[in-house]
């Protein structure tokens, strides 16, 4: 690495811009799913790998889709006329020696673990089919895992940028999905699905939330329930979303939906998950590693879902560049906005970077010949314990989606 780039930004902050999309993909998501699992697979051979031969293999794991099933929807619920399929895709290390890894075993396990754990009405060996096409590893990067070092080579050549704080909009978006699908919601609630989606939209200071909620038929007697539940449901997100913001705020739910055209006008499910009949899901195509889709924010194009957590830097990278963004803004006074990026060689140390970059906007009175050096200090920080955080993607403590 031949330096660390540090600049200022001279432009408005999001929030001073007169507008600004963002979306959430929630828990429930076809998209989400797919990340979620695949991510828990590489968790989970991480883990194997680490009990077996006492460090990880290579693998990379983030070539899942989920294609839709087929259902008969209806007023006191429906029924799965075809299953949801899950396909998992792309390498990992099968045997070491003359130890082998059931590959095929701990993708399946791990997510019917995890359907259990976060989708209540999804039956993981009732209503999803498996379909595993893992497949070995290249032997040219199997074999940066066997060369030795604290650091290991990149697997690949790769960018990624991360960006801090959040906005008002983008906060809001996140905490409001995270409150739909929260246990005490569902509680209340019990005939909101997981798949939910937030887009919040900004036009000066007039915020727009649209909100998609897959509604689970067996709580629905008919058609004027639904709107009734519907109506319930929209009172109390608008009554979550004033809590926390004073802006002016439009709230809409489920948008399509007609009266008068039965369960077609209605946006219903049998297990409150667009996947069990209407929408296939695909790795990468969901929030980013901040849980977001922030339309206005340069980001990442790698899914970091599913990458293995010691040397891709797809996964890594994406990960930490927003974690020096937030320590740069909240450790250095005078910066408004943080953006950081990170480019790697494959084949080199993933501690040095073949390009490091940080751009700052910065308070009125700030200046960048007091905060350089701050934030050097920062990037190199992080660099020299990338170790640590890789320790702690292992361990699952960093969320990727």
């Amino acid at each position: 690495m031949s330096g660390i780039i540090v600049e200022e930004l001279n432009r408005k902050t999001i929030e001073e811009q007169r507008t600004e999309i963002v979306e959430r993909k929630g828990l429930g998501h076809p998209d989400s799913i797919c990340d979620a699992i695949m991510n828990e697979i590489s968790l989970s051979l991480s883990k194997e790998y680490l009990k077996k031969f006492g460090a990880i293999m290579h693998h990379n794991v983030d070539k899942g889709m989920l294609i839709a099933g087929e259902t008969n929807v209806k007023f006191g619920g429906g029924k799965i006329l075809k299953p949801i399929l899950f396909v998992f895709g792309d390498r990992a290390t099968f045997k070491v020696g003359d130890v082998t890894i059931p590959i095929e075993e701990v993708a399946i396990s791990t997510t019917k673990d995890w359907i259990k754990r976060n989708l209540r009405y999804l039956d993981p060996s009732e209503h999803v089919n498996y379909q595993v096409e893992l497949k070995r590893g290249s032997e040219a990067l199997a074999d940066i895992f066997k060369r030795g070092g604290k650091f290991l080579g990149a697997n690949d050549t790769s960018a990624a940028v991360g960006f801090a704080p959040l906005t008002k909009v983008e906060s809001i978006v996140l905490e409001t999905e995270r409150f739909l699908n929260g246990s005490d919601f569902k509680k209340q609630f019990p005939e909101s699905g997981e798949d939910i989606k937030v887009m919040g939209s900004r036009k000066d200071n007039e915020l727009t939330l649209t909100i998609g909620m897959a509604i689970v038929d067996r709580f629905i007697n008919n058609e004027k329930d639904y709107f009734t539940k519907k109506d319930e449901i929209l009172e109390d997100i608008k009554n979550f979303v004033s809590s926390r913001i004073e802006d002016k705020t439009e709230i809409f739910l489920n948008t399509a939906d007609k009266e008068g055209r039965g369960t077609a006008g209605l946006y219903l499910t049998v297990l409150g998950t667009s996947a069990d009949g209407g929408d296939c899901g695909q790795v990468g195509r969901g929030n980013r590693v901040n849980g977001i889709i922030p339309l206005n924010r340069p980001t990442c194009s790698e899914a970091a879902a599913g990458k293995n957590p010691v040397n891709h830097v797809g996964k890594i990278y994406n990960l930490l560049t927003y974690r020096i963004a937030n320590k740069i803004y909240e450790g250095i006074s005078g910066v408004r906005e943080s953006y950081v990026w990170l480019l790697s060689q494959i084949g080199k140390p993933i501690n040095e970077p073949e390009m490091a970059s940080t751009q700052l906007v910065l308070e009125e009175g700030a200046k960048m010949s007091d905060i350089s050096s701050q934030v050097e200090d920062i990037v190199l920080n992080e660099l020299a314990n990338i170790d640590k955080f890789s320790s702690e993607l292992i361990e699952g403590k960093i969320p990727v989606c």
